[in-house]
């Protein structure tokens, strides 16, 4: 492992740009120290510590950095999507766009199908055996929840050529559409009370912080627009919280009447401006830093398991709790002087766990031999782009159908409501599993 993290900082390209590799990891362990920290567990059952000291909800300003994973993605799909046109034949974009599509699924979806497996199987185990009650029952339902954050990716890997045309045709216009989309949306559902218009805002939303990857990806998000961005966003955020309808808090609340983050509001864009914004302001200094061997060596060595310690770490801090209340350690009353000095115990054992966990399960993570469109053996031109587009759409509606049933009364045939159609745990595993062998279909090789 040692050696071949040094080979591949060793290897890295004078042109690849570091910056973009340490946000992608920064961001995803953001999101993973949130929820710990958030968690406010009790023998009663689960809770959430901004609801409990609701002075702490501003923190979510800074650790709510979905934003900036959303961004860095669209910069590493322009770049991925330009460089496979480059090599096709005339004629074949149906071609690059299935291998564009296996490509970026491959690494998301390979962990997130073991992770799956291996958790269904366990809940099965778990409910045949006449267990499923207390924080066992409270894991099973809110282990998946993080894979609400995978669906929104396969939808924004799956739009991206078109939108990439768009930004091509329009740059900074083909954003800011999307951006009064999302303001049009958001008027829609409040001043109007038109029925269900807001989750017109997972799209529009997502797609415009995605979108300004595009535009990072061609140097358009320059020293002086990305402090536009940020004192804009900041201010336009903070606005919209004080005078609008929109709660302090960036990420869902128990409870609340109106969510920033489901469905995504006009408040939640402004904040993901000022983000990119800010990070942006950020890049030069962080490449100095990115120069040192050692800070390099430690980003690779992170960015080569993110994603299986993201879809793991859930699952390391509910088996820390089962172990302390297994072991008859008292859980102190959250917030309270007690619960504040045994967090860096509980996050210590967490990381410690989770390690242990990606060191199971990191091999998924690597990435499988690229499929080169347009050359002898590839899967042809004709209805491979449908198939891919069909395989990523039902792998998308799988993985967020998941994330809102989780594993929770699987012998009782539990559903959560999916764009009004009920879906089941089982049902949404067959979804996934069968729009990811529908996109391996259309983009790889054949013997």
């Amino acid at each position: 492992m040692g050696s071949s993290v040094r080979e591949l900082a060793g290897a890295t390209p004078a042109t690849r740009d570091r910056y973009v590799d340490l946000l992608r990891v920064g961001s995803l362990g953001a999101v993973v120290l949130g929820h710990w920290l958030m968690a406010a567990v009790t023998p009663d059952g689960v809770g959430n510590l901004l609801a409990v000291v609701p002075a702490l909800q501003p923190l979510t300003w800074l650790l709510q950095v979905m934003p900036v994973f959303f961004f860095v993605g669209g910069f590493s799909h322009a770049l991925s999507y330009r460089s496979l046109l480059r090599k096709r034949p005339e004629g074949s974009e149906d071609s690059v766009y299935s291998a564009f599509l296996r490509a970026r699924l491959q690494r998301l979806l390979r962990p997130t199908m073991v992770f799956v497996l291996v958790w269904g199987a366990a809940a099965l185990l778990v409910q045949l055996l006449g267990g499923g009650g207390g924080l066992t029952g409270v894991t099973l339902r809110m282990v998946t929840q993080p894979l609400w954050f995978i669906g929104i990716y396969l939808a924004m890997v799956a739009f991206t050529p078109p939108l990439l045309r768009l930004h091509e045709r329009y740059g900074w216009g083909a954003f800011a559409g999307l951006a009064v989309a999302a303001v049009a949306v958001d008027v829609l559902r409040f001043a109007a009370g038109v029925p269900y218009v807001e989750f017109l805002n997972f799209a529009f939303v997502w797609l415009a912080v995605h979108q300004l990857g595009f535009l990072r990806a061609d140097g358009r998000v320059h020293p002086r627009r990305a402090a536009l961005l940020a004192g804009g966003g900041l201010v336009t955020a903070a606005a919209l919280v004080a005078f609008g309808p929109y709660p302090l808090s960036m990420v869902g609340m128990p409870g609340e009447k109106v969510s920033n983050m489901a469905p995504p509001t006009l408040a939640l864009l402004a904040h993901g401006l000022w983000l990119v914004g800010a990070v942006e302001l950020l890049r030069a200094p962080a490449a100095r830093l990115l120069e040192r061997p050692r800070v390099w060596r430690t980003v690779v060595a992170a960015n080569g398991v993110a994603m299986t310690a993201f879809l793991w770490h859930l699952t390391a801090m509910f088996g820390v709790y089962g172990a302390l209340l297994a072991l008859d350690v008292d859980l102190p009353e959250p917030a309270s002087a007690a619960w504040w000095t045994q967090v860096p115990l509980r996050l210590a054992l967490a990381a410690a766990l989770t390690a242990a966990l990606v060191a199971a399960f990191r091999t998924f993570e690597r990435p499988a031999a690229p499929t080169a469109p347009g050359t002898p053996g590839a899967s042809g031109a004709s209805g491979a782009g449908p198939l891919a587009a069909l395989g990523a759409t039902l792998c998308l509606l799988g993985v967020l159908g998941l994330s809102m049933v989780g594993f929770g009364g699987l012998l009782d045939g539990r559903t959560a409501l999916l764009i009004a159609i009920p879906v089941s745990a089982p049902a949404a595993v067959a979804m996934t599993l069968g729009g990811w062998l529908l996109v391996e279909r259309a983009g790889r090789r054949t013997p």
